[in-house]
């Protein structure tokens, strides 16, 4: 995944510094995950708003190890061989869940094509577990697209988190050199999906990569068209050298005009910042 022609870095804007995460309440967080042996979306694809959620009190959960069988050229994440299912990690979860008194989880995964499900077992197992443990939370996953595999899919959707999300990552034109296997179109599928079954979908787009704001608008239309009812917006930032370089720094101004947008073109919520994530106030849109 070498970028053999990456040209000149580009200089990072002052609306992109990124504060040192502190406080008791990231402190407590920190200790908890750890204690547990757990991991984070947080920490493995380097977030830039972990001080800030996990000061909250707020984390996104990472099931089924921390290596990705993709290599996404955007991602920070490991990839490689996966190490083998760990049978005690749903309860681990709901345990730590319990332990923060969260009232919204986020869960989320590295993609397992090793295994034939897709790891969809494990998934639909977790949110069972949180919800036996912490009666009346709501829960967020973001899933991968589990290869297409409908079946594998319907796992997530008949535990019916109140949210399912499922991100685009990028434009139609992009999507090939940005995502190692995924398709654009298979992704929108997985969405139309979950819309049908009648929960509530989400995914999210990084921006900064070469689109142009048209791209945007088409990539927007694209998810209204499948019933996509929340979207999220935020800056690409360059994990290391070997990832894909950054093309353009995006303007807050112009986030606020893809904000309102989307906003015009139906989506329920729209988060659009430089430093937005997709589980950024995951709380928020939720009903």
């Amino acid at each position: 995944m070498e970028n053999k022609n990456p040209g000149p870095r580009l200089r990072k804007p002052d609306w992109l510094k990124i504060k040192l995460p502190k406080g008791e309440g990231y402190l407590k967080v920190k200790g908890i995950l750890e204690n547990q042996g757990l991991r984070t979306i947080c920490v493995s694809g380097k977030c830039p708003n972990l001080g800030e959620c996990w000061a909250a009190g707020t984390a996104t959960f990472m099931i089924l190890g921390d290596i990705c069988t993709r290599s996404c050229k955007f991602c920070a994440t490991n990839t490689g061989k996966p190490l083998p299912v760990e049978p005690d990690e749903p309860a681990r979860i709901a345990r730590s869940v319990e332990e923060m008194k969260l009232k919204h989880v986020v869960i989320t995964s590295v993609d397992r094509d090793d295994l034939d499900d897709g790891g969809a077992a494990v998934w639909a197992e977790t949110i069972r577990s949180i919800r036996k443990s912490s009666p009346g939370i709501t829960i967020e996953t973001l899933i991968p697209d589990f290869g297409g595999q409908l079946l594998s899919l319907k796992f997530v959707i008949i535990e019916h988190p109140e949210i399912i999300s499922h991100n685009l990552e990028t434009v139609r034109r992009l999507t090939p050199q940005v995502r190692s296997a995924a398709k654009y179109d298979r992704s929108l599928e997985v969405l139309r999906q979950i819309a049908d079954h009648g929960i509530i979908s989400k995914s999210g787009i990084m921006v900064g990569l070469g689109e142009t704001e048209s791209e945007v608008l088409e990539t927007m239309d694209d998810l209204r068209m499948v019933n996509c009812s929340i979207l999220t917006i935020g800056q690409y930032l360059q994990p290391s050298m070997n990832h894909l370089p950054v093309i353009e720094y995006i303007t807050p101004d112009q986030f606020e005009k893809y904000r309102m947008a989307g906003l015009a073109k139906g989506f329920t919520h729209v988060e659009s910042k430089p430093l937005v994530r997709s589980s950024y106030h995951a709380e928020k849109h939720v009903g």
